[in-house]
């Protein structure tokens, strides 16, 4: 489609979406003269076209252009005698030039098969914004909580999302293999002096628009890694790149890792993903099973006994559906049923069902100590007798049981990971001028 057809099909479009005389007075006169990889520059009669088009305009210009072309654009509007500087050199339109291949994204996750429910929404949510404004938003996005809940996911998506509607250039890497890079370049420099060796590895980090780093907390141990990692984070961050880390635990909650990193990677937006609730695993089996191949009839009490027994790890969910799957194919397609789903996973659930508690265990323990009940300790409630030993249990499940901030704050209904830091923070500093309380914990750890 060459310029003036182009430019056509934006007006024709622009003209539904504004008022007659709008478009009149604004756009009739226009005329697209240049498009490179990122800018588009539009031909405007006036000064006063320039300032208006720009300032309240130029949100439904991007986005109806957008629609024409499948790329988004950001524009220049200039006058007649603004053209003598301007080298018009029309380029093809299509397909960004950053390919998912490179990017080593999966095109399999995407916005669109993310289930989301009332433990995810929040951080799917936050990736869709940095989807949409890449470097604008919330820099970085770190993306935390127990493996197997998503986060992989949601990475692979605000990437392709990114790719499908931008030329910016995306990288996915695990921490793993940033290490290794790094690991790689420093043997090469040692044994050959080769500074192309580090070039190429700091143009493969730093010459993105977006930078996506799974399983963050592997950067833990290697102390020359971190400060790459820190030296790619500003130089990323400083041009206004998009970061966008995952762990599985806070930043707060990764021990070993330099304080300058964790500082860092509070500046932007931390959001968590919880265990999904049985609402959410009822509707990521039933996504799961729409689009398999096989189309066998799935019993609604099948379904509810395998979320019933998944209560943690989406990835496990996923895995007792495949299995099924596969046992009824090996029983030359028998229908899917009850006891089947039993036979088939007797081994797989085994070790779900017995595993123990600790965090539970240390609830029950307090609210007898303190004879309230473990639904108090679980609540909102913050009289005295109720809020203090909910932070005493938190206490002992933080230094005793050495759990995760955000496991906690699940377990003790739902509260977030800075509202565990402070009861335990809280507790840390009363035992220290309280001996009678300190005695009591003491205990209730006895006891665990």
């Amino acid at each position: 489609m060459d310029l003036q057809n182009m430019w056509k099909s934006f007006l024709e479009k622009i003209k539904l979406k504004i008022s007659d005389i709008a478009y009149d007075t604004w756009f009739s006169e226009t005329e697209l003269i240049n498009l490179d990889e990122h800018k588009a520059t539009v031909l405007v009669p006036y000064n006063v076209h320039q300032k208006n088009l720009a300032e309240n305009y130029n949100d439904i210009i991007v986005e109806t252009f957008q629609e024409i072309t499948g790329t988004n654009f950001t524009f220049e509007f200039v006058l007649e005698e603004d053209l003598k500087n301007i080298e018009v050199e029309e380029t093809p339109i299509g397909v960004p030039t950053n390919n998912i291949m490179e990017s080593n994204l999966d095109h399999r996750y995407s916005f669109s098969n993310y289930i989301i429910g009332k433990s995810n929404k929040f951080a799917a949510t936050s990736a869709l914004a940095v989807a949409e404004h890449p470097g604008k938003m919330y820099n970085p996005l770190f993306i935390y909580g127990p493996s197997g809940l998503g986060k992989t996911h949601l990475m692979h998506a605000i990437g392709n999302y990114i790719v499908q509607n931008s030329n910016k250039k995306v990288l996915y890497i695990t921490c793993d293999n940033f290490v290794s890079d790094f690991v790689e370049i420093c043997r090469k420099n040692n044994n050959n002096n080769n500074l192309d060796a580090t070039k190429a590895f700091k143009n493969k980090y730093r010459d993105v628009d977006v930078l996506i780093i799974d399983d963050i907390h592997n950067l833990v141990g290697a102390v020359s890694a971190q400060q790459e990692f820190f030296n790619t984070f500003n130089e990323l961050y400083n041009h206004e790149k998009q970061i966008i880390i995952s762990s599985d635990r806070s930043p707060d909650d990764i021990k070993r890792l330099e304080s300058r990193l964790k500082t860092r990677f509070n500046w932007g937006l931390q959001v968590d993903i919880l265990p999904p609730d049985f609402e959410l695993r009822m509707n990521i089996i039933n996504a799961k099973i729409d689009s398999h191949e096989l189309k066998i009839d799935f019993p609604e009490d099948v379904k509810e006994y395998i979320a019933s027994n998944c209560a943690s790890d989406v990835r496990k969910l996923e895995g007792a559906l495949t299995r099924v799957f596969a046992y009824a194919t090996i029983m030359n397609g028998s229908d899917i049923n009850l006891d089947l789903a039993v036979e088939a996973l007797k081994d797989y659930f085994v070790k779900t069902i017995v595993a123990q508690n600790k965090i539970d265990q240390v609830i029950q323990l307090t609210a007898d100590h303190y004879n309230i009940s473990v639904e108090d300790i679980k609540s909102k409630k913050r009289l005295s007798k109720i809020a203090v030993p909910r932070q005493i249990a938190m206490y002992i499940c933080r230094n005793y049981l050495n759990e995760n901030l955000t496991k906690i704050g699940l377990e003790f209904g739902g509260k977030n990971h800075t509202t565990v830091m402070h009861s335990v923070n809280k507790i840390k500093k009363m035992i220290k001028e309280d001996e009678n309380l300190n005695n009591e914990i003491q205990k209730i750890i006895d006891s665990v």
